[in-house]
């Protein structure tokens, strides 16, 4: 993305720095689709309190899916160390925001995600960021819990991938069924993970509380 359809804003009253990026061209045609959907719901586009709707929606939208410009490999790959551990490491407890990809509805929860290193081990952050890099993208659950774990599998080439996504979607809590408290919840697993002992202890230490 070049200079030109970035856009930074400082927000000096908050104390820290906003840094906004999006293609220009992509949000003034979003922002005209969305103000022609306004007129098909039978709104206003221009009173007051609609004017910039239209273009927060296509900024909303932008950033929500920014996945599809962010390669995971090349997120793992930018951390990987060489190191003599093979024993389980776990992220737990990794915040998770979608967009349901039928209905275009978020559905948000948490990963716990776990690898067997087979000489390489990779910077804790780098993991969460390849849940983002795969989340901020149109969605399905049990998709993206494949996804993550095919990533790691092939990039780390560990001794095996464990991921469980728990997740509530709105689009059963606002509209269809409308059952507010259900959860989602999806696994995949691979190498290690796919014997009972190795999978029990996965199981274990995610639902344990060592804070």
């Amino acid at each position: 993305m070049d200079s030109k359809t970035q856009k930074f804003t400082e927000e000096e009253n908050e104390g820290y720095l906003k840094i906004d990026r999006y293609n220009e061209e992509k949000i003034a045609s979003i922002a005209g689709h969305y103000k022609d959907i306004l007129q098909k719901l039978g709104e206003d586009p221009e009173r007051e309190g609609l004017i910039k709707t239209p273009e927060r929606v296509a900024k909303a939208l932008q950033y929500l899916t920014h996945g599809y410009d962010t390669k995971p490999e090349e997120i793992l790959r930018s951390a990987m160390f060489k190191e003599d551990y093979s024993q389980m490491v776990v992220v737990k407890d990794i915040e998770v925001f979608s967009m349901c990809e039928h209905h275009m509805l978020p559905f948000f929860g948490k990963a716990h995600i776990a690898y067997i290193p087979n000489g390489h081990i990779v910077g804790l952050s780098k993991i969460p960021r390849v849940v983002d890099a795969f989340a901020r993208r149109l969605q399905v659950q049990e998709r993206l819990t494949n996804e993550i774990r095919d990533c790691i599998q092939a990039t780390l080439n560990p001794a095996g991938v464990a991921v469980v996504m728990e997740c509530k979607h709105l689009c059963m809590a606002m509209r269809g069924i409308q059952k507010q408290n259900s959860v989602t919840t999806t696994s995949a697993f691979t190498g290690e993970f796919a014997k009972d002992r190795t999978r029990a202890e996965f199981l274990r230490l995610i639902t344990a509380n060592l804070h």
